[in-house]
């Protein structure tokens, strides 16, 4: 078994070379005279002179404004910090930059669906139908700051319709169309839209899923609608008659072309609401986050070019549908020239190789996806690299949950051996990563590579007085950073913003960002993230991240899937169960809670060994893939259903009823419990 932090990688003298941020370190040396010996002085610049770093961010991408910024950086404090103050520009100009200097016909968006073979569009036709779109819809009335939403699949017109909208100042939201009534309803009454973009359904898994009614009644629930566009993805069919002021996509794209020099952007303010992305909302109202256009396409161009190494030659695929953050970050990739790949449908159908068969068929240069697809490829025995051309392929992202070093090591037996596999760690709060990769650096198993340019992350200990070095602690940001929330919707005194993440730490008497993960930076700048600190396991003091025991526990092989909590009981009692998901055909006996005990012991300690072990049918996650280990600790801890999480927003709702049951009838908790 790979041993956690063990060399993988390293990049090649001419990878390096013409990496993007080599040459930004040129940029650096020969305009500004600062040289550095290596990422970790890079990075400490960086944070130590923060306005002068996000300056030359500015200059070296030649960010095009209609009005200059007075100061890179205003106010006082993380909370009261304002970014690039007094400058006018748009977002989605910038994402459309390169149709100008791209040769006729170069590929903008690869898109696959289960129900469309793969097509190409070209950055022209990119350009030309954002520009049609956009115009209607001013031509409908909208206006800077009017919010429209999307309840579509992951196809080019969701993301002309994210464009168009940007382009005309309108604020932009997306639910994907597997989410529940509830779940959008919960998220689009926050913002009042004026606009609906509604597919009629979706596919996945070889079926179709319509969606029609779950359209009427999110209209039904949002009086403040004034259009709803009708995308007709599954059937070439009209809008159901009883949705009112509808009108077919394709009626508003009919419509002559308008020459990108008639086409204006909406200038609008530095902190304008770009878009409002939410939380997961499974233990209470989703959070409303606003990024503006200033702090969002700074940081994207940083993280694009510097942290991913994207180029005009690159195509970039991450398996993501519309409701999540990765897929702003995939269309992000439009910043760099890059080519995006798009990608609806189920990631193992019809054969569970299809992604590689995508990234072979795009050319891809990069490939992301979740641990959970590293461990569908590894249970179908699985290995790519043999049976794919993936020789364009230069690196691997790896986001959403962390990061076993059984997972890198997959990819170099199974993919290729000369690859940078990269691990990222952020939030939905910064639409980027906090913690992520560098071209430049080796790679060790397990370890994410470096703390990004301009994020000035920590490792703390419980009382905030230490920072750690080789130890775990709370993950927070000390200095302010352009892609913080501007603000949360509708959160007008800024209450609900401020105890979201500021409401623990202190530094020189001022609040500071705390992200809610546990950290822990080595020596050299590495980081390892080791899940959410508000699901802590705690044994006589000693706090455990749960992502060491799932590591161990999914060692062994009968085991799929797992998930663990820990109770606090009265009496300063506690009680840690593990529920097991099992591979088809085994059964927990005995001897396999035997061999879980065995490997938690010597993979990690005898605190890490649980309670009572369990078998469930299904661990639940989330539906952007994460477990749910605080909704079913608040279950155990007596918490009704409908207070610890929303079904809605799980992956597969069914899942939690084991938890409801146990937590009411489990003798084993209750005794304990008593």
């Amino acid at each position: 078994m790979v041993r956690e932090g063990e060399h993988l990688w390293s990049p090649r003298p001419e990878f390096v070379d013409r990496a993007n941020i080599t040459r930004y370190q040129r940029y650096l040396r020969e305009q500004h005279g600062l040289s550095f010996t290596d990422y970790e002085a890079l990075w400490r610049w960086s944070v130590e002179d923060v306005s002068r770093f996000w300056a030359t961010i500015w200059d070296y991408f030649q960010v095009q404004a209609s009005a200059p910024y007075q100061r890179v950086l205003s106010g006082a404090g993380m909370l009261g910090t304002k970014w690039f103050e007094g400058a006018r520009l748009n977002y989605a100009e910038h994402l459309l930059r390169h149709e100008q200097v791209a040769a006729p016909g170069k590929t903008a968006f690869h898109h696959l669906t289960e129900n469309r073979p793969l097509r190409q569009m070209s950055w022209q036709e990119l350009g030309a139908q954002v520009r049609v779109l956009a115009t209607q819809l001013r031509k409908l009335g909208l206006k800077p700051g009017d919010r429209v939403v999307s309840y579509m699949p992951n196809v080019p017109e969701t993301a002309i319709a994210m464009m168009a909208t940007v382009a005309i100042g309108a604020v932009w939201s997306s639910a994907a169309p597997e989410f529940g009534v509830k779940t959008v309803v919960e998220r689009f009454t926050q913002i009042q839209p004026k606009l609906f973009f509604a597919a009629d359904g979706y596919r996945f898994g070889g079926r179709d899923f319509s969606r029609e009614d779950e359209v009427r009644q999110i209209a039904g629930a949002l009086p403040s609608l004034e259009h709803i566009v009708w995308l007709p993805y599954l059937h070439p069919s009209p809008p159901p008659a009883d949705l009112p002021d509808t009108v077919l996509w394709s009626q508003l794209m009919d419509h002559a072309p308008v020459p990108a020099a008639d086409f204006a952007y909406e200038q609008v303010a530095h902190d304008h609401p770009l878009w409002v992305v939410f939380s997961s909302g499974t233990t209470g109202l989703p959070k409303a986050i606003v990024h503006g256009h200033a702090g969002a396409l700074l940081e994207h161009l940083k993280v694009m070019h510097f942290h991913i190494n994207l180029t005009p030659d690159s195509a970039m695929f991450f398996y993501s549908t519309t409701g999540w953050m990765m897929w702003n970050l995939v269309i992000a990739a439009l910043l760099t020239g890059s080519a995006a790949v798009l990608y609806d449908g189920s990631p193992v159908h019809p054969q569970p190789d299809l992604l590689w068969k995508l990234a072979a068929d795009t050319g891809a240069t990069n490939f992301g996806a979740s641990p959970t697809f590293v461990q569908m490829m590894e249970k179908a025995g699985l290995k790519p690299g043999e049976t794919y051309d993936l020789s364009r392929l230069e690196a691997v992202l790896v986001a959403g949950s962390p990061s076993t070093p059984e997972t890198f090591q997959w990819f170099y037996q199974a993919v290729k051996s000369d690859l940078w596999v990269t691990s990222q760690s952020g939030g939905t709060e910064l639409c980027s990563a906090f913690v992520g990769a560098s071209p430049t650096l080796p790679v060790y198993a397990g370890e994410i590579q470096c703390r990004l340019l301009g994020m000035d992350v920590r490792a703390l200990s419980d009382d905030g007085q230490r920072e750690l070095v080789d130890e775990v602690g709370e993950l927070v940001a000390v200095k302010p950073f352009p892609s913080m929330p501007v603000h949360f919707w509708n959160d007008t005194d800024g209450k609900r913003y401020r105890e979201s993440y500021f409401n623990v730490f202190e530094r020189e008497g001022a609040p500071i960002w705390r992200h809610g993960d546990f950290i822990k930076i080595n020596g050299r700048g590495g980081c390892f993230i080791y899940g959410r600190s508000d699901s802590t396991l705690n044994r006589h003091g000693v706090r455990i991240g749960t992502a060491e025991i799932y590591r161990a526990v999914e060692q062994v092989p009968e085991v799929a899937d797992s998930l663990i909590v820990c109770v606090e009981l009265p009496g300063g009692k506690f009680f840690m169960p593990l529920f097991v998901k099992l591979k088809d055909g085994a059964v927990l006996d005995a001897g396999i809670e035997k061999r879980i005990v065995e490997r938690l012991r010597q993979d990690c300690s005898p605190r890490h060994v649980p309670d009572r072990i369990y078998a469930v049918n299904a661990v639940p996650y989330t539906l952007t893939g994460k477990k749910m280990e605080v909704p079913v600790r608040k279950l155990l801890l007596g918490m009704p259903l409908e207070k610890a999480a929303s079904r809605d927003a799980m992956m597969n709702p069914d899942a939690i009823d084991y938890f409801v049951r146990f937590a009411q009838e489990s003798k084993d908790y209750q005794w304990r419990a008593a």
